[in-house]
């Protein structure tokens, strides 16, 4: 998923460094003698910056954004730093991976807006542990029907599972703001039946053709088909992060012209 190249907080992620066991060892060593330990440490944190990715790519299906994941899977991995025992015959990344998933999981059990029923919660993770099992077995992502497959469940009840999940948008998003009334989401909820809105559908229309023939695609995929953006990223060749960052600079770009 990261073998090109992606940029998350503004980090290329192609260029990152990995620190032999050796030298992470050697720099822990240093950091416990007090010589120099800020520059040590941070060492550290860029050298295992690759492995907070590896870890974060558990965490795709949920629909959360990738930025926050890393940024909170950093702070994990500082904690797995300041807290290792150099003089246990451990090493470190078996002792990172583990406190990392600890503090995205406490962050996404903390932020998450809606009670999710547990058994939705089981299906959910079920599904998440089929889809990493998948993609080691093939060396690639699979999609909702391998994973359903793997799991011995109906497509709908996972698909049901992952979206119940993911965090919901607030009715009180901006939608648009020219400097005056700021539109929200709940401003563009109204009654069907309001003679109105065939000049909004004029208008969404309208937008959608100023995009560019991907961005279009990715909608229409989303939108239209009803697939996941990691189905989408299949299909048309690219990883499930870029796919979710046109798919919001596309939504963007028709909130904007609305």
């Amino acid at each position: 998923m990261y073998v090109n190249k992606v940029e998350i907080c503004g980090i290329n992620t192609s260029s990152l460094k990995v620190l032999k066991e050796k030298e992470k060892m050697e720099l822990l060593q240093q950091m416990k003698r007090g010589e120099n330990p800020k520059l040590a440490r941070e060492k550290l944190i860029n050298g295992n910056l690759k492995l907070v990715l590896s870890v974060i790519q558990r965490f795709t299906n949920r629909g959360e954004n990738l930025d926050d994941l890393f940024q909170v899977g950093c702070i994990g991995l500082m904690k797995a730093i300041d807290h290792f025992n150099t003089d246990l015959d451990v090493k470190f990344s078996t002792y990172a991976v583990p406190m990392i998933i600890g503090e995205i999981r406490r962050y996404l059990r903390d932020y998450n807006a809606i009670r999710v029923s547990r058994s939705l919660k089981d299906t959910a993770y079920k599904a998440m542990q089929a889809k990493e099992a998948l993609t080691a077995r093939n060396s690639t992502e699979p999609t909702i029907e391998e994973i359903a497959k793997e799991m011995g469940a109906k497509r709908e009840d996972v698909v049901l599972a992952l979206e119940a999940i993911v965090d919901p948008v607030s009715l009180y998003e901006p939608v648009y703001s020219d400097g005056g009334d700021t539109i929200y989401v709940m401003d563009q909820i109204g009654d069907q039946s309001d003679d109105s809105n065939w000049l909004d559908e004029i208008s969404i229309k309208e937008s959608i053709q100023k995009l560019n023939d991907r961005e279009k695609k990715i909608l229409s995929l989303r939108f239209f088909n009803g697939k996941t953006q990691v189905e989408v990223a299949d299909e048309i060749g690219i990883s499930q992060a870029q796919v979710s960052r046109l798919e919001k600079s596309a939504l963007d770009k028709i909130k904007n012209n609305l």
